[in-house]
């Protein structure tokens, strides 16, 4: 890369040379350039010849994109980064904003989305490029900057997905490909998986019938193994509340309490409240097709019908090790301030020994996507062209397996006597002593305690009708206006139901369990390739158990599915169903005319939107409250559910215009303002309150939708110099700035929904307090049962410490009613964001070596401030950063080689870390990787190729307001295809 890049001037004067020497050639000799260069050469045209920003990918050949994953090609795209699950590209940010303000479109038309998270449906718009395979993809346009017939609901960027048109193409074409995939992250060793792929295009009765069809399977197996922490605060230094570090007794000193350079006054931090090991394997099955059928009877009409599939099928399960902080008998050390961050964080658990858990969770979801569309386009005249587009389409994504979308079972030992965690690593350090002389794992005192089975369901169905039109005139300025007119009907879906066991001290005795379920491994070696995984304080045993066994057993021994096996509920408790109403029309003027010497092009358009959003959620009906675990407390619901709906609605004019100067023969200079608006999520605009089930002891919380939430608008100013200086060769430097309103924050107010009463801080709970003589939960519990009215409470049993379990109820008239804090989203804040883009490409003249250079830099004063106390709501913009790639290739005499680098700079990708802390940040930490693509044409028809997916093995984390504060630390691994195509 060095060389190529040492290379870049010396060889523009040899392109220079051999361009004077190829126009020698005959003229009548049509040369069709293929591979990677020709891919970069047709990219630069749409690039150079479109209005506006517009940046673009194309397929290398007929079933070839640059890469096996959409989103992975669009990463090289200057200023476009994506988010990865699984290893794998899934969404996208362009220009700092995230997968939620970028629109997708399928051939022109606006696509439906769903996904599942890992415990509920998505309330997100963005598009998961997982689920579609690019073997049948002919090219990505990316639409950086608004224009009036281009759908709304994109500010960073509009992305088009364009497909095989037979008739785009006439003549027989067709390949199909193979490839055997191994990913090195896979945990039980490394297997090979198939992939296979073929396209098929064709015309027939002298070019008036065309047929393409494309379709693919994919099976992959892949892993990775997970340190993750969960966290509370951030606490000011002088804050004394649970949780934070103790107070210094009277008389006493810092070493009475265990604490190496407290956090002082002014200083924020956070305490550790729970971490834990995973690993986990993952089985993923892609299905995609595509059939399109088109018919031109005469030259002016044109017909086309295509039907568009997918399916993505992800079976997951995790295992884990996880361990919780009571914050007793605490010693700490820590950084300096002004964000303090823990170096070392342990617990002395006393005479009640804490438990070591060992959970599983499985991950079963199902995407389907289904898209149906026709289209006729019809050219009465030579200057009117008339085109009417329909489209029906649906995504749906739900539960793969008899245990719903995902299970979690938890196991434990109660044997710690104390833990410690050293987080002055990569990866956290947790080690343990343990009762009774344990210096490893007893599993003969491993008990089953608690299981949840959740069921998440998503689906969106797009109805949109579309009319396009273009009158072209033969003389004057203006060469042609453009109109258009657009229905859309978006109607949403997403609920979720959990049938949860809270037997979390355990279900019974640890005899129930058979030595023989359980097998333990080494932690160590799941983590080889962080700092920290050699270090000798490790506790470097972890128990791992086959699921499904387990699940039966615990179904036989405590009825955990009723004894049917059948765990999960259809009988949602979450529902939400949202219908968006749009109609929209737009007019724009296309002007060409010379001033002075310059040629000049502009594109002045308006387009009107009107949306009408009724959006409907089930409320369930809450009857009472119990306390079922030392730290946990649940609402009880009624099974009774009332749905409540609210609307909204609301109207924009989007004006535009592009401007292009051609300063020179191969040097445009564009200048462009947009209006563009992106729609609100889909859980902001639900409509009713919803009470969370589990609550703590300083109560509970709840949301409520606002289906009046207006959409994000953006006022958008776009300048570009590219120089095209040679055959599939520029440089192009851009500016660009947007004014963005409409964000939307929260108002929270408290509330005493259903008048529920609460177990914590009545009377009965105050006479415990007073009698224990601590705020220790446990020890509250154990003398509420023992001597509190037996009608207010219920025992479960006893578990391995002596501590009662059961249920402790609210008692109304007695107990306080529970407060519930409800966040509202409202309209409330505006920010600015601007950035520099840059990017070189370059082909060193006949040689066949290339490379490609780009670099985004964004700023914006819609950053999160650590400074600030926890409770403190803060508005900050998910997903800005700088980006960068650095690509190497060579193309010539049938070999291809492509070495990609790409970089992404430390984000903020949340600011909300769990139900432990209210608002926290989430900052991804900068990553790069690098990824290898090597293929030698054998024939003109058979390719061999190889590709490398991380080939380093790069490693990713995350941290919260200081480097410290760990909170996913991910090692994976490289993956590796080898494979071959065949092309008709």
């Amino acid at each position: 890369m060095s060389l190529i890049l040492a290379s870049v001037s010396a060889s523009a004067a040899y392109a220079q040379e051999s361009a004077a020497a190829d126009e020698n050639m005959d003229e009548l000799e049509e040369i069709v350039v293929t591979g990677i260069r020709g891919s970069l050469q047709r990219a630069m045209d749409i690039k150079r010849d479109s209005r506006g920003i517009v940046d673009a990918i194309s397929a290398e050949d007929m079933g070839k994109f640059p890469d096996t994953n959409l989103a992975e090609s669009l990463q090289r795209i200057t200023g476009v980064s994506i988010d990865r699950v699984n290893g794998e590209g899934s969404k996208v940010t362009v220009r700092g904003f995230g997968p939620d303000f970028n629109l997708v479109t399928l051939n022109g038309r606006q696509m439906p989305v769903s996904s599942l998270e890992d415990t509920n449906a998505s309330s997100s718009r963005s598009f998961d490029f997982a689920n579609l395979a690019s073997e049948g993809v002919a090219g990505v346009q990316v639409y950086k900057t608004g224009r009036a017939a281009i759908p709304t609901g994109g500010i960073g960027s509009t992305i088009n997905i364009q497909t095989t048109r037979p008739l785009n193409s006439p003549g027989m074409k067709a390949s199909i490909g193979a490839k055997a995939v191994m990913d090195t992250s896979e945990l039980d060793g490394t297997s090979v998986t198939p992939e296979i792929s073929g396209i098929y295009s064709n015309t027939f009765a002298e070019d008036k019938i065309g047929v393409a069809f494309s379709g693919s399977y994919q099976k992959r197996k892949s892993g990775y193994t997970q340190a993750s922490a969960g966290w509370r605060g951030a606490f000011a230094g002088e804050q004394n509340d649970w949780g934070t570090l103790p107070q210094i007794p009277a008389g006493g000193t810092e070493a009475d309490i265990n604490i190496t350079n407290r956090p002082g006054p002014g200083d924020f931090y956070a305490t550790t409240q729970n971490m834990a090991y995973s690993m986990t394997a993952i089985d993923r099955e892609r299905i995609n097709g595509q059939l399109t059928l088109q018919y031109r009877p005469v030259e002016t009409v044109t017909a086309t019908v295509d039907y568009t599939y997918s399916q993505n099928k992800v079976a997951t399960e995790r295992h884990d090790m996880s361990v919780w902080f009571n914050h007793g008998a605490t010693t700490s050390e820590w950084t300096d301030g002004p964000v303090a961050g823990v170096l070392l964080y342990a617990e002395d658990f006393g005479a009640s020994p804490s438990d070591l858990s060992f959970g599983a969770a499985e991950f079963a979801t199902k995407n389907e996507n289904k898209s149906f569309g026709a289209n006729i386009e019809w050219t009465p005249t030579d200057r009117l062209t008339l085109e009417l587009d329909y489209h029906n389409s649906s995504a749906q994504s739900g539960a793969d397996s008899p245990y719903g979308s995902h299970v979690a079972l938890g196991t434990a030992g109660f044997t710690l006597q104390s833990q410690a965690i050293d987080f002055s690593e990569e990866l956290p350090v947790l080690s343990v002593t343990q009762i009774d002389g344990l210096t490893g794992i007893d599993t003969s005192r491993i008990v089953s305690t608690g299981t949840s089975f959740r069921n998440s369901y998503m689906r969106t169905e797009i109805e949109q009708f579309q009319f396009r039109g273009s009158w072209e005139f033969d003389a004057g300025i203006v060469d042609s206006v453009d109109f258009g007119a657009a229905y859309t009907e978006n109607n949403v879906r997403s609920a979720y139901a959990n049938v949860q066991r809270d037997t979390w001290g355990g279900a019974g005795p640890a005899s129930d369990m058979p030595d023989d379920i359980f097998e333990i491994i080494s932690v160590a070696d799941k983590f080889d390739s962080l700092s920290g995984s050699d270090n000798p304080n490790l506790f470097n045993e972890w128990v791992v158990y086959d699921f499904e066994t387990m699940i039966g057993l615990i179904d036989d021994l405590y009825g955990a599915c009723g004894g049917n096996g059948q765990c999960s509920s259809d009988d949602f408790t979450t529902d939400r169903r949202t219908k968006e109403e749009s109609k929209s029309a737009y007019l724009q003027v296309n002007s060409s005319f010379d001033m002075g010497d310059v040629p000049v092009n502009i594109v002045a358009g308006l387009r009107y939107e009107e949306t009408d959003v009724t959006s409907a959620a089930l409320v369930p009906v809450a009857t009472g409250t119990q306390w079922v675990a030392a730290n946990e407390a649940v609402v009880i619901f009624s099974g009774e559910q009332d749905f409540t709906e609210l609307e909204g609605s609301y109207k924009n004019w989007l004006p535009s215009v592009d401007v292009d100067f051609q300063l020179r023969d191969d040097v445009v200079f564009r200048a462009s303002y947009s209006e563009t608006i992106a729609r609100p999520r889909y859980d902001d605009i639900q409509g009713g309150q919803t009470i969370n089930e589990i609550f703590r002891v300083g109560g509970g919380t709840g949301s409520q939708g606002n289906p009046a939430l207006l959409p994000f608008k953006s006022k958008n100013l776009d300048f570009s110099t590219e120089w095209y200086y040679d055959d599939a060769s520029y440089f192009a430097v851009g500016y660009f700035r947007k004014d963005v309103k409409n964000f939307i924050g929260t108002e929270v107010i408290t509330a005493q929904p259903f008048g529920l009463p609460t177990p914590f801080g009545g009377q009965r709970y105050n006479d415990a307090v007073a009698a224990v003589g601590s705020s220790d939960l446990t020890a509250i519990r154990n003398w509420i049962f023992a001597n509190a009215d037996p009608s207010t409470f219920e025992i479960t049993g006893v578990d391995s410490n002596g501590n009662t379990t059961g249920n402790i109820f609210g008692v109304p008239g007695e107990d306080p009613t529970l407060d519930i804090t409800v966040t509202i989203p409202s309209n409330q804040r505006s920010a600015k964001l601007n950035g520099w883009e840059f990017a070189l490409q370059h082909t060193f003249g006949n040689s066949g070596f290339g490379a490609i250079l780009n670099y985004t830099i964004v700023n914006g004063d819609i950053g999160f401030n650590n400074e600030t106390e926890w409770n403190t709501e803060q508005f900050a913009l998910f997903g800005l950063s700088d980006t960068a790639n650095i690509i190497g290739f060579y193309d010539k005499d049938g070999l291809q080689v492509r070495v990609a680098y790409n970089w992404r700079d430390e984000f903020l990708s949340g600011i909300i870390q769990g139900e432990y802390a209210v608002r926290q940040p989430i900052y991804v930490e900068a990553y790069g990787q690098f990824d290898v693509n090597v293929s030698y044409d054998i024939t003109d028809q058979i390719t061999v190729f190889a590709e490398g997916i991380n080939v380093t093995g790069e490693t990713t984390r995350s941290h919260g307001r200081h480097g410290n504060t760990a909170l996913w630390v991910t090692q994976a691994g490289p993956r590796f295809n080898i494979g071959a195509r065949y092309k008709f």
